[in-house]
């Protein structure tokens, strides 16, 4: 008899997007994980756990998984994708990290999409997954340039952050929006990614 285990990492909230996008970078600015960080794709090759604490509470944390790049095909395996996509299914909900150098001013929204038909294509249920939909790098752009993408936001009826990982502006409205996420309980999340808290505990201390 043939037994197959799959390990699939369970935390409170996901960060997920292409490679490259900062996830690496934003998990060290909201938690002591230091994931190995360089300026090329694929340098996150596994999923690496942060814990975030409310005020530095402990009994208010919240577990954060630095989910690997996905990129085009990975519901079909491409770039590892299926090792990679299976972690988010264990996730309550998803911080979705978009690299501003990865916008097209005439498809601003066009890298969130792709990943999110992965994750439809992957498993029907994680597109409808609650999403904090994040642009990162803003240090990196022009102040028109970021005008420009707060207003089309606005006018798609999106609610996007914007935010530079690297220099820490505008974070912490995202740390704030996961806690207050936190606080809200089971009803807010699907319920096949709920777990008993001894469960969370043992993430939470890796």
């Amino acid at each position: 008899v043939k037994v197959r285990l799959e390990l699939k990492i369970l935390a409170d909230a996901g960060l997920l997007g292409l490679p490259n996008a900062g996830k690496s970078t934003f998990i060290t600015n909201i938690s002591a994980a230091r994931p190995k960080i360089a300026p090329y794709p694929f340098t996150t090759l596994r999923p690496n756990l942060g814990v975030m604490l409310d005020d530095g509470d402990y009994d208010h944390r919240l577990v954060v998984a630095d989910i690997p790049g996905l990129i085009e095909g990975a519901h079909a395996g491409a770039g590892l994708g299926h090792q990679f996509l299976k972690h988010i299914e264990r996730t309550r909900f998803l911080v979705h990290i978009l690299s501003i150098e990865d916008i097209n001013p005439d498809a601003p929204w066009a890298g969130f999409e792709l990943i999110n038909e992965e994750l439809a294509l992957f498993a029907p249920d994680l597109k409808e997954r609650r999403q904090i939909e994040v642009v990162n790098k803003i240090d990196l752009a022009e102040p028109e340039i970021l005008e420009a993408l707060r207003a089309r936001a606005k006018a798609d009826g999106r609610e996007v952050y914007f935010i530079s990982a690297l220099t820490g502006e505008g974070v912490e409205d995202i740390k704030q929006t996961l806690i207050a996420m936190l606080h809200l309980g089971p009803q807010y999340f699907p319920e096949d990614t709920l777990t008993d808290q001894p469960e969370r505990m043992i993430c939470a201390e890796l």
